[in-house]
């Protein structure tokens, strides 16, 4: 099967669809005749705007038959929504005898609720409730997979103190989540420590745009995108971002509020600042 190079299943079927679109000399109205599915639609399918269709496959894979099915293929593949680069992922962890697990900011896949997971998933942007669904089922036989085996392995998980703190749902979902935390630490083969928020360079993640590139960095290493369809994805995550975040008044008066425990020889850590959202 294709690779997907910029890791986002909707744009790589998309693009393909253009490929053998335009390697035929067809218009987009043309497609739409012989498919039977309205230009506009088609056109957005193509851009990553709108994810593909059980039906939108099998009908590109009817107008393309040289592709031998690939359309369904990918599709019913990428319904997990999982990264390419994870797919190799489970012949190794399936097997490992001892498995360590971190990540900056929010609880580990292994380590989450239905519910945590399922609001994390929903953040996503243009992500759709059948992906949603899809690939919470994968997280949590994932889970089973590797916690619940019959040899499961001897896991040690490292958990961000500010994972503890950060809203993922609501009040319940959190609640639930380090009830769930609790009982996976007195797992006879689990260790589960929590790392102070303190400077460390395991905290490495970053994610700069600009009109016509993005750099996205990670642990091991990072990467300047340049494909307009990466930077267009990646600036529309962004402004998700954005779209949760303080205002800049109300972040001026976070900041300052923040600074006096500081000053005062305290850590915020564990306090909630009272900036009013509102």
């Amino acid at each position: 099967m294709a690779g997907n190079s910029d890791g986002n299943p909707v744009t790589h079927f998309g693009r393909q669809v253009r490929k053998e679109r335009v390697a035929r000399g067809w218009s987009i109205h043309e497609l739409s005749r012989r498919m039977g599915v309205a230009a506009g639609h088609l056109s957005r399918i193509e851009n990553g705007k709108r994810p593909p269709t059980e039906t939108i496959a099998a009908n590109c894979d009817a107008v393309f038959p040289e592709r031998r099915g690939w359309f369904t293929e990918y599709y019913e593949e990428s319904r997990t929504w999982t990264p390419p680069g994870f797919r190799d992922w489970p012949e190794y962890e399936d097997k490992a005898v001892s498995l360590r697990a971190w990540m900056p900011g929010i609880v580990h896949g292994l380590l989450q609720t239905e519910g945590y997971a399922r609001a994390l998933l929903e953040t996503s942007p243009a992500v759709t409730d059948e992906m949603v669904t899809a690939r919470l089922a994968a997280r949590m036989a994932r889970q089973r997979r590797v916690l619940m085996r019959d040899d499961p392995p001897s896991a040690w998980f490292l958990v961000d103190q500010l994972s503890l703190y950060r809203l993922v749902g609501s009040a319940e979902v959190m609640a639930a989540q380090m009830g769930h935390l609790a009982a996976v630490a007195a797992m006879p083969n689990v260790t589960l420590q929590v790392l102070p928020a303190v400077a460390h360079p395991a905290n490495a993640s970053e994610l700069i745009v600009t009109d016509t590139a993005a750099y996205a960095e990670h642990v091991a290493g990072g990467f300047v995108y340049a494909e307009e369809e990466t930077v267009t994805r990646l600036a529309r995550l962004f402004h998700t971002i954005l779209s949760e975040s303080y205002r800049a008044s109300e972040s001026a008066a976070m900041i300052e509020e923040v600074g006096q425990i500081w000053t005062a020889g305290a850590s915020p850590a564990s306090q909630t600042p009272t900036a009013d959202r509102a």
